[in-house]
């Protein structure tokens, strides 16, 4: 990765003599005199590392670094100045500033902060890239698993996708749903084309109503100029509705309409809306139980139920934890900046014994979490939840004293604290408990 900095000094002789000592170390530099002149290069240029003298003639470096970062986040900003003046400094930092050095400490100072400099640029990079290939770029590549089960939903899933038919998935929560929908979208004749998702279980009706369809100017209190719906913003595209068994009643109506004529009217207005959408839809819920409850239209539920896609839970395909593990672990290694790089063979025999309730969300969260409990390469039982610590005792078959219980927890507790370096907060919400049930075992095992 080449380095690219800039520097925007207006004192010609002392910007060339701090090029040449930073080209003499490798680094790519370009140069401006003034922030116009920088602003052009940005623009014009890949830069990494903007280093920016704090009196200019068109400006004030300090200011200049909130519109630069603004513009370009991953640009990291070093602030030089003649004369050391804590308030600026202080000051540049809150507007995110890498640092903020006086000249004449440049020699000693700037190689070593340009490759911390550096080191930051490469990480958010890194980050970037791995959150496009697996938060972004949805394809069916992108659903890992070899099982059975898994596969079975995949072959489904890549036939159905060229068409236009609505598609519903079902599953428990957390088995990957809008993956799959983002798949299925991706595989489309509509790739390209917007894609909007909307859990129906966050909103109430009324207000889930304006997020769907959308609403006029004056349709009620609050409703100050006219709003898109998702359904119009998607128009062309897809619209996943995740968890369509919460919708009340009355607006599944309105959504059959979209189905049935593929138009619909928005809160306040009279006339109706075209629209070409592809609706895909998802529940955990036995929608054929809330039919014969009266609680989900038989209409609508036979007009989403074109083409079934059930996603088995991870219990049911648990021949497929060690890659999904590994798939988070480099996630998370990478986002967190920690050099763990595989899972101890007992690590992955606890996750293989647990029954993940949440499934591939829980499992996703336990890894994040022991990646951040992790100080050497490799995971270990240690690093897991204290439920599942316990389950992977060879004797945890047999009934735990209350005393060898509390041995325990006291232990984790303390090893999660020291990890936090006594920060009770975080401490408390990586132990997934209370801030007061944390103090509480803080006094009961006299925890120092």
């Amino acid at each position: 990765m080449s380095k690219t900095i800039l520097i925007i000094d207006d004192e010609e002789k002392l910007r060339n003599l701090l090029a040449r000592i930073i080209r003499a170390e490798g680094f790519e530099v370009l140069e401006a005199g003034t922030l116009k002149e920088g602003t052009k290069t940005i623009a014009s240029k890949a830069v990494d590392v903007l280093l920016c003298d704090v009196k200019l003639p068109d400006g004030n470096g300090v200011d200049y670094v909130i519109n630069t970062k603004q513009l370009y986040p991953s640009i990291e900003i070093i602030l030089l100045t003649a004369y050391g003046n804590v308030a600026d400094g202080v000051q540049a930092m809150k507007n995110g500033a890498f640092d903020y050095i006086i000249k004449g400490d440049d020699n000693d100072k700037i190689i070593p902060l340009l490759n911390k400099a550096f080191e930051k640029v490469s990480l958010q990079k890194r980050i970037e890239q791995l959150e496009e290939q697996v938060g972004q770029k949805y394809n069916f590549d992108s659903i890992l698993g070899s099982s059975t089960l898994i596969q079975e939903s995949i072959s489904l899933a890549k036939r159905v996708a060229p068409t236009e038919a609505t598609v519903l998935l079902l599953g428990d929560t957390g088995t990957g749903k809008e993956v799959f929908a983002q798949a299925i979208h991706s595989s489309s004749a509509r790739a390209g084309k917007p894609f909007m998702a909307l859990n129906c279980s966050a909103f109430g009706k009324e207000l889930l109503e304006s997020e769907i369809f959308g609403h006029k100017a004056g349709a009620f209190t609050g409703a100050l100029k006219d709003k898109k719906g998702l359904i119009e913003e998607a128009s062309t595209g897809t619209l996943f509705l995740d968890e369509i068994g919460e919708m009340h009643i009355e607006l599944q109506s309105k959504l059959l309409r979209v189905l049935e004529t593929s138009e619909f009217i928005k809160v306040g207005d009279t006339k109706p809306t075209k629209v070409s959408v592809r609706i895909i839809a998802a529940t955990n819920r036995d929608l054929q139980q809330e039919v014969q409850d009266g609680k989900f239209r038989e209409d609508l539920f036979y007009r989403l139920n074109v083409f079934t896609i059930f996603l088995p839970s991870l219990k049911d395909r648990k021949k497929d934890i060690p890659v999904l593990a590994n798939h988070f672990l480099l996630i998370y290694s990478t986002k967190i900046n920690r050099k763990v790089t595989k899972m101890s063979d007992a690590f992955l025999a606890t996750l293989s014994k647990h029954d993940w309730k949440g499934n591939i969300r829980e499992l996703k969260n336990v890894m994040e979490r022991a990646v951040i409990l992790c100080d050497e390469q490799e995971l270990a039982v240690q690093n897991l939840p204290l439920d599942m610590q316990l389950a992977s005792d060879e004797n945890s078959n047999k009934q735990l004293s209350a005393f060898e219980l509390a041995s325990v927890e006291k232990l984790h507790i303390q090893r999660v604290l020291n990890h936090c370096k006594g920060n009770k907060t975080e401490t408390a919400k990586l132990l997934n408990i209370g801030l007061t049930t944390l103090y509480r075992k803080i006094e009961e095992y006299k925890i120092g």
